[in-house]
């Protein structure tokens, strides 16, 4: 028997999952943001947020954002968030997702898709030589919040 795995625009109605898959990637707190946050992406004119779903259950989902260059001729996607549920990694869903994301950013005139990915997620890292990323050993970045 087959599983079928939709892959479907998000909607209000999966705020749920998307926590308990946010929470998966480290981010227990993010239930908390997402009433505010969520809408804001999906009504956003330079972002997609998309779930692969098996009937009411999320099984993943990929947040992409297009971004307009200021030097160069095509614009660039960035994948912001992605994460499959641990009981359905290994499965096809995050390829799925990613060559989704591929085509996105094509249809969006980008000419390229990048991403950041935590040093400890080696599983991830793995998974996006895989799918034909370069890696890019260079980022930083700057707290706005003091702790």
């Amino acid at each position: 028997m087959t599983i079928e795995i939709q892959l479907r625009a998000a909607t209000d109605l999966d705020a749920d999952g998307l926590s308990t898959l946010l929470t998966q990637l480290g981010y227990p707190d993010a239930a908390c943001s997402m009433a505010l946050r969520l809408p804001q992406l999906l009504t956003h004119p330079d972002a997609e947020l998309w779930v692969a779903a098996q009937q009411e259950c999320l099984c993943g989902f990929i947040s992409l954002h297009f971004i307009p260059q200021l030097a160069m001729a095509g614009d660039f996607a960035r994948i912001s968030y992605f994460c499959i549920d641990e009981q359905w990694r290994g499965g096809g869903i995050g390829a799925r997702l990613e060559q989704w994301a591929e085509q996105r950013a094509r249809l969006r005139g980008c000419d390229r898709i990048e991403l950041h990915c935590h040093s400890r997620r080696l599983g991830a890292h793995d998974f996006y030589r895989q799918q034909g990323y370069q890696e890019s050993p260079k980022y930083f970045y700057k707290s706005l919040n003091p702790q």
